[in-house]
């Protein structure tokens, strides 16, 4: 809901269960006046007089552009007496950059807005689109304000127009900035490193700027883009916490400002390291989308309203609901030592364990027997693979499988025909020794013509063989970030104009092939954001397989991820990368909270071990809508427990499942109670394992106590409501 009070110049947005209030006060200044709980309309008059106009400098006050430090703007400008960072900075061909952004106009439109190139909100209800001007130059910025009745997340973005006749130059754009006051929050942040993805780090708000950033031209695995604000009061389960999130898969920055009148700036976009974009008369920047979240369920319900935001307005609609394929992909299995005649006995274990589609990774094309060589060159290997890739497709139908092929589309080696033919194609700078990671180079995505030729060479594969799934990987990050057909003043523009690039090849990638799956993966999950979710349905949560590890991987993801969008599977053991042994029960009971599959070679299993991994593809279809469309409740958290525990419930709480995990044996430990807080206290439940029935009140209460497991152990309850 969106309502504008024209007494007081103010606009109320009302979603599920908060208020976003803002109103123009007497300065022409877009300012805000709360974010949080639910609010009436009637209360606008009390937030602007009372609240607000009081700190409001008089019109005529000679020193009224002070002021502005004590404000909270909705879109913080630069050298006008607002000394907090700035939101953007705009230069003119002067070499001026002082701004001051003032009300012009307003509208409010059915949906979500178009935003041109980049993921974005599918589905809204309605938008509000507020225009301010630049007092010191012909720049005008539209802030979209976009509102969902039934969804905690308000998305925002803004659009940089040069309205004038000179261009612009912006040194700064970012997408959104919310001003909250009473600082005292602890600020939650994910971090992590190839195969840690996403830990979750949370200490104490202190004063100044802590900044989350990525320079890395993708979102990395270093530090997400999403941080959280908790009030000290927040639990899993309770107390008021934001998120904010933004829908972008490049080079960005979140800046979290504690200033010294004990308000917090929050604000975010595209990064402005290096940064600058030219704007020609009549052009505009549109900045990314960014997913704001109250809940006064802690975070908890943070989660789960960016869960439900993510599978219903994000990722396309032919997917967000549609059963996940159960995998077996070849990588740990064989590496790059392969041939068809290998592969078979893959795919002939996995149609007896009931596994439904066979994914070929890296290695069937090009001269690619190593990581040296072959990266570009997307023409199949028919001296590894005789009869090419139908050969193994035509096993995987036989068996009633479907098949999937892995792509690097971003890189190029050095000893590869596209480099010999095109060395342009790949970042560089001329007298500059190239940073080489994993022997390959990066093609250079700015450029239309690399990205028509990867499309057309893509789709050729694609086209010309029966592929259901496709697995997108990008394996290093972006250096010397150049591109020889920028003009040396629009450099600044390569980091954004990259992932521009990407999201056009998969916008038509994905187009073009409606009915491919495709999968998202970058060294694992260093690009595992929302806008990557756009594209891609699931993504490859971490090379980290190990089912320690991945408790605190996949935790640390749920916290602003669905679990539908997590790649989880079951690998060999000791682990290729941990060295650890853990048993293949909890290995399938991990790796089914979320889209499963199998890492390993199939066919050199025990008897025993291929009847356990039977059991599980079998069960997973029991939960599989759970992890599609149910409601996520951490119970024990693996960062600061010795136990993992969550469970999945169903929207109507009629069926639950837990899955629990304890890392090492204490002996004579204490009994761990876990109170099953998702279900419905006026219901009554019947647990499975336990054969024990008891009402909602009682199990969310009083709980069911874990079993006593040993290192590494762990269970599965299935829960299903008892009908009188």
């Amino acid at each position: 809901m969106i309502y504008r009070d024209k007494k007081t110049q103010a606009f109320l947005l009302s979603g599920k269960n908060y208020s976003y209030a803002m109103y123009v006060n007497r300065l022409g200044m877009l300012q805000n006046l709360h974010y949080g709980a639910k609010i009436e309309k009637a209360d606008l008059d009390y937030l602007a007089a009372h609240i607000a106009d009081p700190q409001v400098p008089q019109a005529d006050d000679i020193n009224r552009d002070m002021a502005a430090d004590v404000l909270p703007s909705e879109y913080g400008y630069y050298a006008r007496g607002d000394y907090r960072e700035p939101t953007a900075i705009v230069e003119r061909s002067d070499g001026a950059v002082m701004s001051q952004f003032t009300y012009v106009s307003h509208k409010v439109q059915k949906g979500a807005p178009a935003v041109p190139g980049l993921p974005h909100m599918r589905s809204a209800d309605e938008t509000l689109s507020i225009v301010l001007r630049d007092a010191f130059s012909d720049t005008e910025i539209t802030l979209h304000y976009t509102v969902c009745d039934d969804s905690d997340v308000l998305v925002r973005n803004a659009e940089i127009a040069n309205v004038g006749k000179q261009p612009i130059v912006l040194q700064k754009a970012f997408s959104f900035c919310v001003d909250l006051p009473n600082a005292g929050y602890d600020l939650l942040r994910l971090t992590g490193n190839w195969a840690a993805e996403r830990s979750v780090d949370v200490a104490p708000l202190g004063k100044g700027i802590t900044r989350i950033q990525s320079l890395r031209g993708i979102s990395s695995a270093q530090f997400n883009p999403f941080v959280a604000l908790l009030k000290k009061a927040c639990t899993e389960e309770q107390g008021e916490c934001y998120g904010f999130q933004l829908v972008y898969s490049g080079s960005f920055a979140l800046s979290v400002e504690a200033d010294t009148h004990q308000s917090v700036r929050v604000q975010g976009g595209v990064a402005d390291t290096a940064f600058s974009w030219t704007l020609d008369s009549g052009e505009r920047f549109v900045a990314p989308q960014a997913a704001l979240c109250y809940s006064a369920q802690g975070l908890g319900g943070l989660s789960r309203a960016y869960a439900d935001c993510i599978r219903e307005r994000i990722v396309h609609p032919k997917w967000a609901y549609h059963k996940r394929p159960i995998v077996v992909n070849n990588w740990e299995a064989t590496y790059f030592d392969f041939t068809a005649e290998k592969l078979f006995p893959i795919i002939d274990e996995a149609a007896k364990l009931g596994i439904d589609t066979f994914v070929l990774d890296d290695g069937w094309f090009g001269k690619r027997d190593s990581d040296r060589s072959g990266l570009g060159d997307w023409t199949i290997n028919e001296k590894k693979l005789n009869g090419g890739l139908h050969t193994v497709i035509d096993r995987c139908k036989q068996r009633g499988l479907r098949f999937g092929l892995w792509f690097e589309p971003e890189m190029v080696n050095e000893d590869s025909d596209l480099f010999r033919k095109h060395p342009d194609y790949a970042l560089a700078k001329t007298g500059v020794e190239p940073c080489r990671s994993r022997f390959q180079l990066l093609l250079d995505f700015t450029r239309a013509d690399v990205v028509d030729y990867i499309f057309a060479s893509v789709s050729k594969v694609i086209k010309e063989h029966d592929i259901a799934y496709v697995k997108w990987d990008m394996n290093r990050y972006l250096t010397e970030c150049y591109s020889a057909k920028l003009p040396a003043d629009r450099q600044g523009e390569f980091m954004h104009r990259y992932i521009l690039g990407v999201y056009d090849l998969a916008e038509r990638l994905t187009s073009a092939f409606p009915d491919v799956f495709f999968e998202g993966c970058a060294s694992g999950g260093a690009r595992f954001d929302a806008g990557a979710a756009y594209y891609f349905p699931q993504t490859w949560t971490s090379d980290n397989t190990d089912a320690y590890d991945r408790t605190k991987i996949q935790w640390g993801t749920s916290l602003c991820y669905p679990l539908s969008t997590m790649s989880c599977h079951v690998s060999a053991c000791p682990n290729h990368q941990t060295g650890r042994t853990l048993p293949l029960a909890t290995r399938g009971a991990i790796a089914s909270l979320g889209a499963t599959g199998y890492e390993l070679d199939l066919s050199k299993l025990t008897d025993a071990e291929k009847a356990e991994c039977k059991r599980q593809v079998e069960a997973y279809g029991r939960i599989a809508d759970l992890m599609l469309t149910g409601d996520l409740y951490r119970l024990r958290n693996p960062f600061t427990d010795n136990e993992f525990c969550v469970m999945v419930v169903s929207k109507d709480k009629s069926t639950a499942y837990v899955v629990g995990e304890r890392f090492r044996t204490t002996p004579r430990g204490p009994a761990i109670r876990l109170p099953l807080t998702g279900l419905d206290a006026a219901k009554t439940y019947y647990i499975e394992e336990l054969d024990a029935t008891a009402s909602g009140k009682a199990l969310r209460s009083v709980g069911a106590t874990m079993p006593d497991l040993h290192d590494g152990e762990s269970f599965a309850w299935h829960i299903r409501e008892v009908k009188h």
